[in-house]
């Protein structure tokens, strides 16, 4: 008797050529439901229907096709336990030897824009699951595949093995098949939570797919991979890269900082540039070459060997200022020809493009011993109407907005940060260091006799004044922190001797 196969795919790639050769080289018979026993049949495939070898219509609307004892008893029984051979023998039930299933369309589903909860749940799929795990179970006695990736490689496993394929390959078969699922269940169970919860949920899972084996991780001695969330590519892994070596597992934490950063400034044509995942130079401008040279004259000596983040499309005036110095990566929206023509002369800088610069993860993981900590995005949208000016002086319509610049720049910026800015362009960052007042002398180091007339943004509140006292000192005149320290009077008071504008923002963006 021939073998039985049975073919049930949402995604049909690859199906028709995968069908053709079990039936023509290897003498499959094969059973089909829905959409894929259609496309069979439209390609001259011979094929039985799911209801037809059931004997049991597909009800519900198409939710129940699979789920039948002739369906799973095929699947489930064990070809070396006699009692299965038996029962098989008197219901009458064929033994299936390949399960090809992959299913509905769920993420994908989830990401279309306006997805109402009855789409998404329609395309939860159950008879799909149902089978790839009884076929993942028994894999000592039949195949499963569920990604078109595998089928040459089953075929392969065919041709050299007289028409079987190998345990080795059935249990690595299996194993997809219940990765698979469980990624499934998981985007399911992820999406529900979102629906229906405030808060974190209870139990939290994360799941990924390699999408690329890095060189190494942070240093030579560490294993690295890049796995992708989700089904559908977005983010980093929607990325086209146009040039350049391969990303770097440093490159990509990089390459997020910058991101971060500039989808703070979707208006206004905007220029970022990264070292160790802390700004060296941020700016806007009125083009985007004016905005990139901003950034880059804040700090030049740092900027070399920089990752670079532009909110605009790449031109040739912008090209051309990003090739008078090494770049390890940047990544803009687009990057019209002429500007791609004029960067290839750098052809070791990677350049990507990303269109959704904006879009990033909702809630941030991070490992320690013995579990992980899960919190949300710092994705607060600075409110100026909700800030409070504490001090005699009142900011200026553009020293707000200057400060307001600033805060969105401190708040990406490695606690303690200390950022100095003016003219919408940092002119100093103190970042990383164990006490506030450190990092506001880095600053002003930094910024030099640029100081004067600047302005100071502070991620954390002042817990005495010596920072207020010390940032006067230097020529700046007007501070934004989130306050709530005990001392913030002693802060105020200084800032009101000293003619200084402090403005309280009401929420800190320490970054750890």
């Amino acid at each position: 008797m021939a073998r039985l196969a049975l073919l049930s795919v949402s995604n049909k790639t690859g199906l028709i050529d995968l069908a053709r050769s079990l039936v023509e080289e290897f003498e499959f018979d094969l059973i089909s439901s829905g959409g894929t026993a259609q496309a069979l049949k439209d390609a001259g495939i011979p094929v039985t229907k799911v209801s037809e070898y059931t004997g049991s219509p597909e009800i519900l609307g198409g939710r129940v096709k699979t789920l039948h004892p002739r369906i799973h008893g095929g699947i489930l029984a064990r070809r070396d336990v006699p009692q299965d051979v038996t029962d098989l023998e008197n219901n009458q039930i064929r033994p299936i030897d390949l399960v090809v299933v992959n299913l509905y369309p769920f993420e994908a589903t989830i990401a279309k824009p306006g997805v109402t909860l009855a789409e998404a749940v329609e395309q939860i799929d159950i008879g799909g699951p149902a089978m790839l795990r009884a076929s993942s179970k028994n894999f000592a006695h039949l195949t499963v595949l569920c990604d078109p990736a595998q089928y040459d490689e089953y075929l392969q496993e065919l041709r050299q093995n007289n028409g079987e394929a190998s345990l080795e390959f059935r249990q690595k078969a299996a194993l997809k098949g219940f990765q698979h699922t469980a990624s499934y269940d998981q985007a399911i169970a992820s999406y529900l939570s979102q629906q229906s919860q405030t808060s974190l949920p209870q139990q939290y899972t994360l799941n990924g797919t390699e999408l690329q084996s890095l060189r190494y991780g942070e240093n030579p001695h560490q294993p690295a991979t890049w796995y992708q969330t989700g089904t559908t590519a977005s983010g980093w892994a929607a990325a086209t890269k146009l040039q350049g070596k391969e990303l770097s597992y440093n490159n990509l934490v990089d390459l997020e900082a910058a991101r971060r950063i500039i989808a703070e400034f979707p208006d206004t044509p905007a220029a970022t540039i990264i070292k160790h995942t802390n700004p060296c130079g941020t700016a806007l401008g009125n083009t985007l070459v004016e905005a990139y040279q901003k950034a880059f004259n804040a700090d030049s000596i740092s900027a070399f060997g920089g990752i670079v983040a532009l909110n605009r499309s790449i031109d040739a005036a912008t090209a051309t200022e990003l090739t008078k110095t090494f770049l390890e990566c940047v990544v803009a929206p687009d990057c019209d020809a002429e500007a791609q023509k004029i960067l290839a002369k750098k052809s070791n800088v990677r350049v990507l493009t990303l269109a959704d610069l904006s879009s990033g993860p909702k809630t941030l993981v991070k490992q320690i011993a013995g579990g992980f900590l899960v919190q949300t995005a710092d994705d607060v949208i600075a409110d100026t109407s909700k800030w409070q000016v504490v001090t005699d002086r009142q900011p200026t319509a553009d020293e707000l907005a200057e400060l307001l610049f600033a805060w969105k720049v401190c708040k990406h910026v490695k606690s303690n940060a200390i950022v100095l800015t003016s003219d919408r362009t940092t002119l100093g960052v103190g970042a990383g260091q164990m006490n506030r007042v450190g990092s506001t002398k880095i600053a002003l180091e930094q910024a030099g006799d640029q100081a004067k007339g600047a302005i100071l943004a502070s991620d954390g509140f002042f817990p005495f004044d010596d920072s207020v006292r010390t940032a006067a000192a230097a020529g700046i005149t007007a501070i934004v922190q989130p306050g709530g320290s005990l001392r913030d009077q002693d802060s105020i008071k200084a800032a009101n001797e000293l003619g200084l504008v402090m403005v309280l923002t009401g929420i800190r963006h320490f970054l750890h």
